[in-house]
């Protein structure tokens, strides 16, 4: 499989170490508008392309269990700076609820033995960081679309944006938290999974427990950890900075197809 890893993504990552100098590497990469322009211009040539060849809703590869890394690294936060999540965790998240609304028929609030209770799907895939590694994992969750199929999607639903309990930057527009989006066409994708277990044990905490978002055909930074709400929208333009993800409004590409 051929991973796509764009200029600023690639120098983006240097940085994404720490969230400061992550930042402090994307500012850099921005402050030429003429840049940026270039740069989107070959993003939509990209995600073009790519959607061109992946109409048919291809399969990304999967192993099998002898093929599982023998270490994971956590990518992202590895444990939210939260009351209400620190407090969830202590009571063994029995009173976390998913949240699914917007442009849907029926909002839901979901419970993890509610999310346990539709068809199980699990998938052994290999994870592509932007910064630089990969890693092969097994995950169990349920896929994405029979969620949406529950809630009922209205006419003018176009994308999912998933809110995140973990908050990168102090804030008060809630613009430091992270939250990520994909449109329908990979929201209904058969691998796009809300996943609740990794390698055969319920998600460890570094890896986003309760739940997290697996979307196989995306670098990591798209697959949201710590879920809270999944909100179906028609345009992403209106979210914070407006490009469909907290790292997207830092200079990050909202398409990250491999």
């Amino acid at each position: 499989m051929t991973r796509h890893v764009s200029r600023r993504q690639f120098l983006a990552g240097l940085a994404y170490g720490s969230a400061a100098a992550s930042l402090a590497g994307c500012d850099r990469l921005t402050q030429s508008a003429e840049v940026d322009a270039m740069l989107r211009i070959a993003e939509r040539w990209t995600m073009t392309s790519q959607r061109l060849l992946l109409s048919h809703q291809p399969l990304a590869r999967e192993f099998a269990e002898s093929d599982l890394s023998p270490t994971f690294r956590a990518n992202g936060t590895q444990m939210p700076d939260s009351e209400e999540y620190s407090q969830l965790l202590d009571g063994g998240f029995a009173g976390w609820r998913l949240q699914v609304d917007g442009l849907v028929q029926r909002p839901l609030r979901l419970s993890l033995a509610e999310l346990k209770r539709f068809p199980p799907r699990t998938q052994i895939t290999r994870h592509d960081c932007v910064e630089g590694w990969s890693a092969i994992g097994k995950w169990e969750g349920v896929a994405l679309r029979h969620v949406l199929d529950v809630a009922g999607l209205l006419p003018d639903a176009r994308y999912v944006v998933f809110h995140c309990a973990d908050e990168l930057e102090r804030s008060l527009d809630g613009s430091g938290r992270y939250y990520e989006s994909i449109d329908l066409l990979d929201a209904l994708h058969p691998q796009t999974i809300l996943a609740y277990g990794m390698n055969g044990t319920d998600l460890p905490v570094a890896h986003g427990a309760p739940l997290r978002l697996r979307v196989e055909r995306q670098l990591g930074y798209k697959h949201a950890k710590y879920l809270m709400r999944i909100e179906v929208v028609a345009t992403i333009s209106h979210l914070w900075g407006g490009k469909g993800g907290f790292w997207e409004d830092r200079g990050y590409e909202w398409y990250a197809g491999i």
